[in-house]
């Protein structure tokens, strides 16, 4: 379709002057079809054998940077500077069709298009070449992060099953007992390592996919958040971090209490895991306004900069060898994420190199009432 209305259209105007033709409408017949075209989120240029655009659409002119109007009549290297798409369109001018992938920066954003470049001909000769870019952006961005998501699930999973074999074959090989009363232990921690891992990445495709479940019923923040501290306090003490748990007063909400515990234990472990001896993990509850507020301070190393808007991606990991020591696979924050999400609040944070982070959640309250 796009070849005979292309044919037709540069016919016409070559009996008339380009930029005087460019602004009057095209035939009845065709009207419509010209209509959709400019409609088009694809973006559409056609090109004439001398390398002058004939026509380009709204989106041509959004996604190669000019101004659609202006372009008609200039040279395909004067509106769209880049000399690997004049090499394409010389190419289909010999008959060369060709598609790939291609990178254009507009500001500060930088988006990735398919970009289509064939020839229109009749029986005797190339009469021009058709450009059709098409936004493939979220398309990459998603291939790219399925290819991450393997790569970092396989080597996840490959780390704890190597040390498992390597524990058990010289459990196997050793002639005494001293070896299984050593290795064993361990084994059992690196196969608690895999089932804790296997349970994140279950939680990380249930949200993902929108099929988290939720059993909401009336909680108070106070006695989902106070076992789970206190379940941390021999890791506390045992690495010299002082933890507290601050209730400003009691506040209830409408909540999934074990989805709720989820977040309470991954924002504790992950300050526990960045925090050095003679730190201070601190959770507080509070309410202002309309909001239920949880928050897990530390006194720890630090978000940089560069990664607080990363730290919420599954698998993200702001120091990797370090992480790896602690046994973080970069799922906690994305799962907390994902349960905060589903009970309608938010979460921030806030991070100073060598003086701790914060992070903040907001949920919607249901009552609050001054501590007794």
């Amino acid at each position: 379709m796009f070849d005979r209305w292309a044919e037709r259209w540069f016919g016409r105007r070559e009996e008339a002057d380009e930029r005087e033709q460019a602004s009057r409408p095209a035939p009845h017949a065709d009207a419509d079809f010209v209509r959709l075209v400019r409609a088009l989120p694809l973006g559409v240029i056609f090109v004439d054998p001398s390398l002058r655009i004939r026509f380009a659409n709204n989106a041509a002119g959004t996604i190669f940077d000019f101004d659609p109007a202006r372009a008609v009549g200039s040279h395909v290297i004067a509106a769209v500077p880049n000399v690997e798409l004049e090499r394409r369109v010389d190419d289909a001018l010999r008959g060369e069709a060709s598609v790939a992938s291609m990178t254009f920066s507009s500001g500060s954003a930088t988006r990735i298009y398919r970009v289509s470049i064939y020839p229109l001909a009749d029986s005797e000769r190339t009469t021009g070449v058709t450009i059709v870019a098409e936004d493939q952006t979220d398309v990459a961005r998603l291939e790219r992060a399925r290819k991450e998501f393997l790569s970092n699930v396989s080597h996840e999973l490959r780390t704890p099953l190597s040390s498992i074999k390597l524990m058990l074959e010289t459990v196997i090989e050793s002639p005494d007992e001293e070896a299984a009363d050593l290795f064993l232990p361990q084994v059992l921690v690196q196969v608690d390592r895999l089932a804790a891992l296997v349970q994140q990445l279950l939680e990380q495709a249930r949200t993902e996919s929108g099929q988290m479940k939720l059993h909401l019923r009336e909680v108070d923040l106070e006695e989902v958040a106070h076992p789970i501290v206190s379940s941390f306090e021999p890791q506390a003490a045992n690495k010299g971090v002082g933890l507290v748990l601050s209730a400003m007063r009691p506040v209830r909400v409408e909540a999934d209490p074990d989805r709720l515990a989820q977040v309470f234990v991954n924002l504790i472990d992950n300050a526990m895991r960045h925090t050095a001896s003679g730190g201070t993990v601190t959770v507080e509850l509070d309410a202002s306004g309309n909001d239920a507020i949880l928050r897990v301070r530390d006194t720890g190393v630090g978000i940089p900069y560069r990664d607080m808007p990363h730290i919420f991606e599954r698998f993200y990991v702001v120091d990797r060898s370090r992480t790896r020591e602690s046994g973080g696979a970069g799922l906690g924050l994305a799962i907390v994420k994902g349960i905060v999400d589903a009970h309608g609040g938010t979460i921030s944070t806030e991070s100073m190199l060598g003086r701790g982070t914060t992070f903040t959640i907001r949920l919607p309250i249901m009552r609050a009432g001054p501590r007794s």
